[in-house]
Parts: structure tokens; sequence; C-alpha cells
């Protein structure tokens, strides 16, 4: 005779507490999900913090600069807005050295510099890694995810300058805004390569220097900017050699800044310089996440 499955179970003797029932252990979240809330705890700590207003500043040089350029167009007495001498039918060109002479050679690269070594280097200094390291979450998580949160916040605070700047400068003489739309949309695409790049690059120069941010201003301002005006291959050691490969204005002709351009024009092809920019880009951001994994950072009291 088979078994009565249906008995109940036997009684427990009485006084004897009944058995824990075994808790399940929570998972530990995935790389992704740790790096999105990182993300989420950092951008608004990024955006209103005092350094994003010191970088704001920075980023309205150009507004006012577009202004004046502006003002000074519509004035009668004024014969036509001249770059190097030449003179300049519409306002495009403007627009295009303003986007290569400030922004790619300048305000990139200090946002670069002032936010990406302070990911993991504001931590550090400020005494609160050990929270963040102490959480159930991978430490490369936490250099993606406060990665993440400089590209918004540094595209949040690029983005309005160049619009406003772009609508200043580009109607002035015979230029329509239709008709530079296509350079626009290079502009925003190649000033977000510009922070990615520069960014991953700062980011790990942040997470493996102890003075991240001298480190980074000598690099951007002192190697880059110097060595660009030097023949040869050196100029291959910098990022901004290939940015420069990819920027689709051309100044004025028989001008001084026509002649800078050619000193520091880049002889790669977009395609190369396109595919150098992701390995650097790619490069760079995993060595971060990987010394941020394998560093044992030490809080100096």
């Amino acid at each position: 005779m088979s078994a009565d499955t249906n008995q109940p179970a036997a009684a427990l003797p009485a006084g004897e507490p009944a058995p824990a029932t075994p808790q399940a252990v929570p998972r530990p979240p995935s790389f992704i999900t740790a790096a999105l809330r990182v993300f989420d705890l950092s951008i608004g700590q990024m955006l209103w913090s005092r350094r994003t207003i010191f970088l704001a500043l920075v980023v309205s040089a150009p507004v006012v600069l577009g202004v004046i350029v502006r003002v000074v167009s519509s004035m009668s007495f004024a014969q036509g807005i001249r770059v190097g001498g030449s003179p300049i039918a519409s306002g495009a060109p403007i627009f295009g050295l303003f986007i290569w002479l400030l922004y790619l050679r300048f305000i990139i690269p200090i946002l670069g510099v002032f936010y990406g070594t302070s990911l993991i280097a504001d931590e550090v200094e400020d005494k609160t890694i050990t929270y963040l390291f102490t959480r159930p979450i991978s430490r490369g998580s936490i250099l993606i995810g406060k990665y993440l949160a400089y590209l918004a916040a540094t595209v949040l605070v690029v983005l309005p300058s160049v619009m406003l700047l772009y609508f200043l400068v580009v109607p002035i003489g015979a230029g329509t805004l239709a008709g530079s739309f296509p350079s626009l949309i290079k502009d925003l695409i190649l000033l977000g390569a510009g922070l990615a790049v520069y960014g991953a690059l700062f980011a790990w120069v942040g997470s493996r220097f102890k003075h991240p941010l001298v480190t980074g201003l000598v690099f951007a301002f002192g190697w880059e900017q110097g060595i660009m005006l030097v023949p040869g291959y050196l100029k291959r050691f910098t990022i901004a050699y290939y940015i420069q490969g990819l920027v689709p204005h051309a100044m004025p002709q028989d001008s001084a800044l026509s002649f800078l351009q050619s000193v520091v024009k880049s002889s790669l092809s977009a395609t190369w310089s396109v595919f150098w920019l992701v390995v650097i880009w790619l490069a760079f951001l995993w060595l971060a996440a990987r010394t941020v994994e394998k560093r044992e950072y030490v809080l100096e009291q």
C-alpha cells in the first residue's frame, strides 16, 4: 500500500522553537544597475556644485564675445567683420572660429580637467570614498556612474552656450541658420566626443595620481598646446591632434589664422581620427575603472 502523502507533519515537542526559515541573501546589483544608481546620486551634486558655477562663467565668455560681434556688425559704420584681415560675408566662419579656437582648444579640455580629475579625487579629499566602497557594488561601477554624470553635467553646461552663440553669430551678413545647420550638428557631435575622450583620460588621472588637477592642467595646456605646434609625430600623442582631423570648419584664406590652422592640422583621415579617438576613450575609461578596482586609497588625517 502506498504511503499517504497528505498526512500532516509530526508535531514538535512542547516548548521546542520552530526551526528558522532560511532568509534569501539579496543579490548585489549588476554592474550597469550600480553605475546608473551612482549616476542618479552624482548628477545633482555636480550640477549644483561650485565648480559648475565657475565653469558656467567660463562657457559664457564666447556668448559675450558673440554679442559684441553681433553689435559691431549691425553698426552702420562697420565695414564688415574681418578675421585675420579677410572680410567675412556671413557669420558661419566666425562661428567656426569660436568652435575651433575657444571650445575645442580651451573650454572642452578645461571641462575635462576640472570634472574628470575630481570624480574620485574629490571623494578621497572629502574622505567620503569609504562610504562608497563599503556598498555591495563594484568599485568600477562607481567610477563609470560618476563618469556618466560628468558627461551629462558638462553637456548641460556647454549646449546652451553653443546654441546661443549659434543664433547670435551665424545670421550675420548673408549667413542663414538653415544653411549652416549640418555644420552645427557636426560641431555638437565633435564637442560631445571631446568631452567623452578628455573625461576618460582625466578620470584615469584623477584615480591614479596624488595631485591630479595639476597633472591634468600640465597635460591639457602645456603638453597638448605646445606639442601641436611642433612638426613631427609627437603630436600623435595628443587628443587634440585627432579632434583637429574632424573639425568641419576652415578658416578664411590668406590670414594668420588659416596659417595657424594649417600648422596644427591633422594629416589623418576622418575615419582614422574617429578610430583612434574611440581607442583612446575605451582604453582610458577601462584603465580608470581598473585603477579604482585595484588601488588602495589611504585617507590623510
